[in-house]
């Protein structure tokens, strides 16, 4: 029990500077011409999603939507790759400890740099959210944005998952990848609104679901521009500057993207703020919730849950009929 309570803090606090990462460039050209979701079962949510959009792009439809207000926002952690243990970050915020440790002898003696390095995860509960916070701080500021993403470059390269035993860029979700795909064929402009953080996400997020780093939204620390001998760069802080989780994801999606989106998916109740947001379009909308029930492919885990927690938001999707993708049974495979 001790352990979970520890990866209950860790995943909390590393929520907001999480990223995913591949090197593997998924596309639908090689899926069936005729079936544009083939990795789905036939079942309500495919038929729901496949109508709507027939629908917003049907010019002699009483719910067309026009091209340039197809908006569909995403969720990242747990809706369209995995996020069990923890958020995939943390791994990589401890493994930078461990990186770095050798220009810090000190933090053989001071935690919670010590427990890390012992891989003490009570030691490490017990330093609280200080504590942790002073970790994300250490891995994540004090260097360039270019540094910074050549670290996560690199860590992604031999990263493995602890229980899954494959690299983190392999438990991304085949039916979502096919679903972006799918909307974006329809004319659809595809953003993440994620609480991982920015530039974590943007270093190889591209890759993965084929969305240009200037549609990813994400928290974000303070940063400064500075001139190095004449060069100019971008320099990270120790300092939170945005969480984009919760309300926080609306706020940022009408600062940044400027329209209520028509598309909105999500698997917890940190993206359910969103979820109402895109509801609230007066055009016709979608709202997608990824309910996670596989305990033999992936995880099973929702209203009480330490990550992912699918509760409020699973009544209120219940409540107003929006779309609920059941893991076991709608999805014919989970990962490429």
């Amino acid at each position: 029990m001790k352990r979970i309570s520890v990866t209950i803090a860790l995943s909390l606090l590393i929520s907001i500077f999480v990223g995913c990462s591949s090197d593997i460039d998924f596309n639908s050209s090689n899926l069936a011409q005729n079936d544009p979701l083939p990795s789905w079962n036939e079942v309500a949510s495919k038929t729901s999603i496949i109508k709507f959009v027939d629908d917003v792009t049907n010019e002699n439809s009483s719910t067309f939507v026009p091209l340039a207000d197809r908006i569909a926002v995403f969720d990242n952690d747990g809706t369209l790759w995995s996020e069990q243990p923890a958020y995939f970050q943390l791994f990589f915020t401890m493994e930078r400890i461990r990186e770095l440790a050798p220009d810090h002898p000190e933090w053989k003696e001071i935690q919670p740099y010590k427990a890390v390095l012992e891989n003490d995860m009570e030691a490490l509960g017990a330093e609280g959210e200080h504590g942790l916070i002073k970790l994300v701080m250490t891995t994540h500021s004090g260097m360039t944005t270019e540094e910074f993403i050549a670290s996560v470059k690199e860590w992604i390269k031999t990263a493995k998952h602890p229980t899954k035993k494959v690299g983190f860029d392999k438990l991304v979700y085949q039916p979502m990848l096919e679903l972006l795909d799918y909307l974006r064929d329809n004319g659809f402009k595809t953003y993440i609104v994620s609480g991982g953080g920015v530039d974590f996400m943007r270093a190889i997020v591209t890759e993965v679901y084929g969305i240009p780093e200037e549609q990813i939204i994400g928290s974000t620390i303070k940063t400064v521009f500075e001139l190095n001998n004449g060069t100019p760069e971008i320099v990270r802080l120790a300092e939170l500057d945005f969480i984009d989780d919760k309300e926080g994801k609306p706020i940022n999606i009408n600062k940044i993207i400027g329209k209520k989106p028509i598309f909105c998916g999500g698997n917890s109740d940190g993206d359910l703020a969103m979820m109402q947001w895109t509801a609230s379009n007066t055009d016709a909308s979608f709202m997608l919730y990824v309910h996670h029930t596989d305990s033999v492919r992936e995880w099973a885990y929702d209203r009480d849950s330490h990550i992912g927690r699918f509760d409020k938001a699973l009544d209120e999707a219940k409540e107003k009929g929006w779309s609920v993708v059941n893991m076991k049974d709608d999805w014919k495979t989970i990962f490429p």
